[in-house]
């Protein structure tokens, strides 16, 4: 071994009450339950009682040491429990140099390793400290005071790092664990860590995407004019607050993929308050809206046909009136029954009918515009808005067309159906000034044109009110006097 210099391994551990009543194979030391056990591997004596002495004369601690003579009798005791820390030469009778040390750390990677060296070797243990050492000390200074200092530093400064690293281990497990993307910046913008989520939602790995400017990874748009939105981030760092995503944002995933998103950014400070970046946490809800719309639309639309229900129906005409109160034009409520549709449905079945019904929903949709407005009521009933009209005549020609419609055979089931319909016309402002009156004077109406042999239209006319008082009146008389 070059120099004259001979190889110590020497180690650390806190020695438990377990242990007390085992000798140590060499240099035993007062105990206390505070005690702290050294190995100590070396074949030249004279280094070994250069460590007894100067952990004897430790005042702040208490030291238990071992000695072994090669790298291999090492490995085996740190192969047991308790070792806390290395103290090592690189140059043993069985190994020599770094590769000492790596193959010390391949058995105890966790413990921490102190180099013993010579001026003369100073070089390698330069290397063994960037190879995983966590530092190296000259055999001049194996004194009792810079020994036992030394040692309790790195066995301290090991404890730091592991306590560091379970710490940010746990934190990368609970961030990967949640269900938000969350994704970090430094104050000037660029990204510094992506969790599992974001990872996901962006297209890129927290690898790619470290370093980058953050418009490059969360490239966000306003979903109604589909223009750039405004970047969280800056905001936050900013007002140095919380704030809120764009309503209605969307996330630009790396390959074009969109999805909807929510959530909020906030400043990251430094110990002094110093705000050094940014953090911005997002979950999508694209699922969440989409439901939500389908929940409101299933609310306003009936479930067979997807027509608007009496609800919307109801919206839609008092926004007509309302229109037209204001623009001084005119407006036509229809009431369309179908014409022997319960010898259908009962005969041939409700799916059958189900399906005629749906058949009768498109056609009646075909004749309208598109500012108009077909409703299913229930069972085989329709009420159909007529959004603007000019004359009264404007609501016949409408009429009649569906009637048209209506009348060619319906393919349904592998046969032809043939159904007519019966409607009555009702308008505003001449029949009525509200919802509900409109949509009563036009059932009258279709009630009138059944009687008139169906398959026909008719308009409401104060006559037909007069008459329905009568028939309400003798029908009332007749259930009184049974």
């Amino acid at each position: 071994m070059g120099n004259g210099a001979r190889g110590i391994l020497f180690c650390v551990t806190f020695f438990p009450d377990r242990f007390a009543a085992e000798k140590p194979r060499s240099y035993p030391m007062p105990m206390n339950d505070k005690a702290l056990t050294v190995l100590l591997v070396s074949d030249d004596a004279a280094d070994a009682s250069l460590i007894r002495d100067a952990l004897a004369a430790a005042t702040e601690d208490e030291w238990r040491l071992e000695r072994v003579g090669r790298l291999s009798d090492g490995v085996s005791r740190l192969g047991k429990a308790g070792i806390a820390a290395v103290l090592l030469d690189l140059f043993l009778p069985d190994s020599r140099g770094v590769e000492t040390l790596e193959t010390l750390l391949e058995v105890t990677p966790l413990v921490p390793t102190l180099i013993l060296t010579t001026r003369a070797n100073e070089t390698v243990a330069v290397q063994a400290t960037r190879r995983g050492a966590q530092d190296y000390l000259l055999k001049e200074h194996l004194d009792g005071y810079w020994l036992p200092r030394t040692l309790r530093g790195v066995i301290e400064r090991k404890a730091r790092e592991e306590a560091f690293f379970m710490e940010k281990e746990r934190a990368q497990v609970t961030l990967n664990s949640i269900g938000d993307a969350v994704l970090c910046t430094d104050i000037a913008g660029n990204v510094t860590y992506l969790n599992v989520v974001a990872e996901a939602m962006t297209g890129w790995s927290c690898t790619d995407a470290t370093g980058r400017p953050l418009g490059d990874i969360f490239r966000i748009i306003d979903g109604a004019t589909r223009a750039v939105a405004p970047n969280p981030m800056a905001l936050a760092v900013q007002e140095n607050r919380t704030v809120g995503l764009t309503a209605n944002c969307i996330l630009m995933r790396r390959d074009g993929f969109e999805a909807v998103i929510e959530d909020s950014a906030a400043p990251i400070h430094d110990r002094a308050g110093k705000v050094t970046g940014a953090v911005i946490v997002f979950h999508d809800v694209s699922a969440a809206r989409e439901t939500r719309e389908r929940m409101a639309h299933l609310a306003r639309h009936d479930f067979l046909t997807d027509l608007p229900n009496r609800m919307l129906l109801s919206d839609r005409v008092e926004n007509a009136i309302a229109l037209a109160r204001r623009h001084g034009t005119h407006r036509a409520v229809m009431f369309l029954d179908l014409d022997g549709f319960k010898q259908i449905n009962d005969s041939l079945g409700h799916a059958t009918g189900d399906k005629l019904l749906q058949s009768v929903a498109r056609r009646l949709v075909a004749c309208l515009r598109g500012s108009d407005t077909v409703s299913r009521q229930g069972g085989d009933e329709f009420v159909i808005l007529l959004a603007e009209i000019e004359h009264a005549e404007d609501a016949a020609c409408s009429a009649e067309k569906m009637l048209l419609a209506l009348a060619a055979p319906h393919h349904v089931a592998g046969r032809d159906l043939y159904i007519t319909g019966s409607i009555g016309i009702s308008v505003y402002p001449d029949d009525g000034l509200d919802t509900e009156t409109l949509i009563r004077c036009a059932d009258t109406a279709m009630y009138h044109a059944k009687d008139r042999g169906r398959n026909n239209f008719q308009f409401f006319t104060r006559q037909m009110k007069v008459r329905a008082v009568e028939h309400n009146f003798l029908e009332a008389s007749v259930r009184l006097a049974l």
